[in-house]
């Protein structure tokens, strides 16, 4: 059985936080989406970074953020600076 600790990027505080917001699966972090997770991540922990954020995006397409796409990247990046800057 896949669980989030065997996804890329997620690691134990990483897991716990989803835990935390609501997210205890694989699968529903598929269905939510790494924006929305990153935003539940947020309202509980205002130090929430990008790398947090593009760690969701890979975990959620099965690749280390470091090999995400660069538009991906620069979506990822857009979305980061709209919300960390309310």
């Amino acid at each position: 059985m896949e669980t989030l600790l065997s996804l890329p990027n997620i690691g134990k505080e990483l897991a716990r936080q989803l835990l935390d917001a609501g997210i205890d699966t694989p699968e529903k972090l598929r269905q939510i989406g790494s924006r929305e997770a990153w935003l539940r991540i947020l309202s509980r922990d205002p130090s929430a970074c990008y790398m947090r954020l593009c760690g969701l995006e890979g975990a959620i397409r099965g690749v280390r953020w470091h090999s995400l796409d660069a538009g991906v990247k620069a979506e990822l990046k857009e979305f980061y600076r709209k919300y960390k800057a309310n």
